[in-house]
Formats: structure tokens, C-alpha cells, sequence
């Protein structure tokens, strides 16, 4: 009896472990639109660097690439090309924020003499 249930429970916890995705789409989703809102403030301030958007248009392509290597059933790159989206979103939403604070900075510049 100890050993069926112990069984069970083991095959039960496989099963979910494989159903787990490695591609968080409502993650990425969300960290994806923060980052596009950023830049679109970072653009109205004139202040918007030149490899952000690139940046924000690689970490597409590895989203992108990381759905196509989930739906062939590759794991591994799924995860890979998942973690390498979700750091490139993340780089474009900081130079968008970094962006829009050296325009704060530059709005009032202070000459300093010493």
C-alpha cells in the first residue's frame, strides 16, 4: 500500500513538472509593456538613447524564439532564449529610466567653480 501511494505521488509530481512552462508569457508581457512605457517617456524627453530600442527589439526576437523552441519541444533553448528576452527587456526599461533622469539632470545645469 506504502509503496502504490508513494508511486502515485511520485508519477503525480513528474506529470506537473513536465506541464511547468519555462516561458512565462504573462511575465514578459508585463516587463515588456513597463519597458515600452519607459521609452516612450524617455522619448518625449529628447533624452532617449540610441541602442534602446534595438535592445528592446532583440529581446522580441528572443521571445520569439524561445515560444518556437516551447512549441518544438525544446526545453533548454526555451529557457535559454526566455532568461536572454526577459534580461534585454530589462537593460532597454533601465536605459529608458536612466534616459529620462539625465534629461531631469540637464533641465537645471549648475556650473560648479572651484
Amino acid at each position: 500500500m506504502k509503496q502504490t501511494l508513494t508511486l502515485m505521488i511520485c508519477t503525480l509530481v513528474v506529470a506537473l513538472a513536465g506541464c511547468a512552462s519555462v516561458v512565462n508569457d504573462d511575465e514578459y508581457n508585463k516587463l515588456a509593456a513597463q519597458a515600452k512605457n519607459e521609452i516612450k517617456l524617455a522619448d518625449k524627453t529628447g533624452f532617449l538613447w540610441l541602442n534602446t530600442e534595438k535592445t528592446m527589439k532583440e529581446s522580441k526576437e528572443a521571445k520569439a524564439a524561445a515560444d518556437k523552441a516551447m512549441k518544438d519541444g525544446d526545453k533548454t533553448t526555451a529557457k535559454n532564449e526566455f532568461d536572454k528576452a526577459m534580461k534585454l527587456a530589462n537593460k532597454a526599461m533601465k536605459e529608458a529610466q536612466l534616459a529620462q533622469q539625465q534629461a531631469r539632470d540637464n533641465a537645471n545645469p549648475v556650473a560648479v567653480f572651484k
